[in-house]
């Protein structure tokens, strides 16, 4: 019996001293689910009152989207999160438009539906969880692109310069010209047209038809551009430093609540922004990940941290960006491995990071810089930098 407790307490020893990897913190960022849309085009033949609760308000398939990814958030940590809601264990932070804060509220009741003396009434299977916010005259973290800052302004108007830019233009120059005379717009440009097809893609998903010079092409084209105003906001010319006056700051924070896990300094396990396709592209530009594509509805970045079996911690990435699918795609930083060491993760990234983001930004001491706000916050580059509407 004896040389039998002696054995346990050897593997016993022997297991605790050779360690197994272990999950210790994971951030999650997701867009906001389906919505309507958030303006019509001057022609457009639909108007705010035939959506039921008006422009950019989250629809019933947009709470479906995101009850089904807190189901799969529920899943994925389950042992790692406790079943019941715990608030010691998660944080909630939201951007204050009623899209993302609706969606917060759907993904939370996907993860955490109550049970047993958690259920205050025993016919409604859902209890409040608190989803923090800021204003959005306050709101640095989440809100992008930050229009609080001059020599962004700069670089958004030398990129208009860039060859990309010009060829683009050019190549689309009669397209563009043709949607401006179709929807009925004073003014056009290639980087501008994506309040059309944001406008266009809202009402085809929610089975309005289009009017007849809105082909399968011409939205298709639509896309592209689209695609291309989201890639030129945060990359394509000098994406360091664009990535430093913008999705930097995100990504900073999230760094800092990383290492603070690792030295054991936060108890909080997971901590979940709810936000836009524009936060999203602006946190994965500065990872250098972003795949051009906008994000669509529910998209979710997850960054985890590990230990490993030898006490090292290590960072892993995966993007979810369809909730069709059952598990998330991995992530890898350039010039590091999957299962990134958490100090190569901070080194590697340290170029988009801002030091002091005011002097980067050329904002002059003692001078009021107004942050633009963002109102329906999908109005992009073009109105952050004060030009006028189309």
């Amino acid at each position: 019996m004896d040389s039998c407790l002696l054995i346990f307490a050897f593997l016993f020893a022997f297991s605790l001293s050779s360690g197994e990897r272990t999950l210790k913190f994971v951030t999650v960022l997701y867009r906001h689910g389906d919505r309507s849309p958030v303006e019509a085009y001057p022609n457009d033949p639909y108007k705010e009152s035939d959506w039921p609760q008006g422009f950019g308000q989250l629809s019933q398939e947009g709470m479906k989207q995101h009850f089904e990814l807190g189901q799969f958030l529920k899943k994925r940590y389950a042992g790692f999160l406790s079943k019941d809601y715990d608030r010691h264990e998660i944080f909630i932070r939201s951007t204050d438009v009623d899209r993302t804060l609706m969606s917060a509220q759907a993904n939370l009741a996907g993860m955490f539906p109550p049970s047993g003396s958690n259920m205050f009434n025993p016919d409604l299977k859902w209890q409040p969880i608190p989803v923090h916010t800021v204003s959005m005259d306050e709101e640095k973290l989440l809100s992008f692109p930050l229009g609080d800052c001059p020599r962004y302004t700069q670089l958004m108007n030398e990129t208009e310069k860039t060859d990309i830019f010009v060829n683009m233009s050019e190549t689309y120059k009669d397209f563009v010209e043709m949607v401006r005379n179709k929807a009925g717009l004073k003014k056009a440009s290639i980087d501008t047209v994506w309040r059309v097809y944001d406008t266009l893609f809202s009402e085809a998903k929610h089975g309005k038809r289009p009017p007849d010079w809105v082909t399968p092409s011409v939205m298709e084209k639509l896309e592209v551009l689209n695609n291309f105003d989201l890639q030129i906001m945060f990359g394509v010319y000098n994406r360091t430093e664009k990535c430093r006056l913008q999705g930097g700051l995100l990504l900073d924070q999230i760094i800092k609540n990383l290492t603070n896990a690792a030295d054991s300094k936060q108890k909080v396990k997971m901590i979940v922004y709810s936000a836009h396709d524009t936060t999203i592209v602006a946190l994965q530009e500065a990872l250098n990940v972003f795949n051009g594509l906008q994000p669509l509805y529910a998209s979710c970045h997850l960054i985890e941290l590990h230990q490993e079996e030898n006490g090292v911690f290590s960072v892993e990435m995966f993007y979810r960006n369809d909730t069709n699918v059952s598990e998330p795609y991995p992530v890898s930083l350039p010039d590091c491995s999957q299962r990134c060491p958490l100090q190569d993760f901070v080194n590697l990234t340290r170029e988009v990071i801002p030091q002091d983001r005011n002097k980067e930004c050329q904002i002059k001491l003692g001078t009021h810089v107004k942050i633009i706000n963002l109102g329906t916050h999908l109005m992009r580059i073009k109105h952050l930098l004060g030009k006028k509407k189309m």
